[in-house]
């Protein structure tokens, strides 16, 4: 009878373990849909900022000799110190979410320290801000809350420092790492470079916007528009994280709550089983004390 009690014990441990699961996955997906639809329109815009001044940039590239003087489309700069902008979530219980942007984030700090190029690490999410202490890796900025609830004035005060050192010649890049929102089942690894700008890839054909602008005012509406796209770009992988964050969840509260339905199901069995069993071996001994009383 022990063993009986055990396993309902284990039942009833598990189903309440299973209400949990189905609980957060259905504020996940009310979270995700929320999330999902910001990320969707802030998506239009950050992609029409990034067509603009890209071909902005090329404008100016290109009417000038030798180039735009802006440092921030100069992509023949030496590298010797890098920004590494990281976003993790707050919290856990989110499948491979944030473990796949550590392990990217590692990567690249391999790679850079192989380089000889100095890596400055300015970190947004609890997650990572507490793996990499664990690990002894030193971060210049961190930031706890803003993954979890992006504000655009915090994104973009946490972006400008990264841009002002860039521009005062402290840094030579900076690169945003986060897990992106791809669809329901799937998240993206994202790893941008914000500044320099890379305007090789803009074609004369590619030019999509009528742009009128005075000339002497060129390099001062590229830097200003620059500034403005690096705090976009931030706050909008904030929202696109986020989104990605309540997908991973919902996945994987879906996945546990299944995975706590299948152990339900086997524990009964095994229930049924040594009952079935208890009940057999009472019957034998009542049989066996009625054969000799005779």
């Amino acid at each position: 009878m022990a063993n009986l009690k055990e396993i309902k014990l284990q039942i009833n441990s598990v189903k309440g373990t299973q209400k949990t699961t189905r609980a957060m996955k259905l504020v996940s997906q009310a979270k995700l849909k929320r999330a999902e639809e910001l990320a969707k329109r802030s998506r239009i815009y950050a992609q029409k900022l990034d067509e603009l001044v890209s071909e902005i940039a090329y404008e100016i590239n290109q009417s000038k000799v030798g180039g735009a003087d802006s440092r921030f489309v100069n992509t023949d700069l030496a590298v010797k110190t890098v920004d590494l902008i990281v976003i993790t979530a707050d919290k856990g219980l989110c499948g491979g979410f944030n473990i796949s942007t550590l392990k990217t984030t590692l990567n690249l700090l391999r790679e850079y320290r192989e380089k000889r190029v100095a890596v400055r690490l300015r970190v947004v999410g609890r997650k990572a801000i507490d793996f990499l202490k664990y690990n002894g890796v030193e971060m210049k900025d961190e930031v706890i809350g803003l993954s979890a609830s992006p504000d655009y004035q915090k994104a973009a005060e946490f972006m400008n420092q990264s841009v002002m050192d860039f521009a005062q010649g402290l840094t030579d890049r900076v690169v945003l790492i986060y897990n992106g929102f791809k669809n329901m089942l799937t998240q993206e690894q994202r790893v941008l470079q914000l500044l320099p700008v890379d305007i090789s890839t803009v074609e004369p054909r590619e030019l999509k916007s009528t742009i009128e602008y005075e000339p002497e005012e060129q390099e001062e509406l590229l830097n200003t528009l620059l500034k403005k796209y690096c705090e976009y770009s931030m706050y909008y992988g904030l929202l696109d994280s986020l989104a990605a964050e309540h997908s991973a969840r919902m996945q994987a509260m879906d996945n546990a709550t299944k995975n706590a339905s299948e152990r339900v199901n086997e524990l009964t069995i095994a229930y049924n089983k040594a009952r079935q069993e208890s009940i057999t071996t009472e019957l034998i001994e009542i049989i066996s004390g009625m054969e000799a009383l005779k």
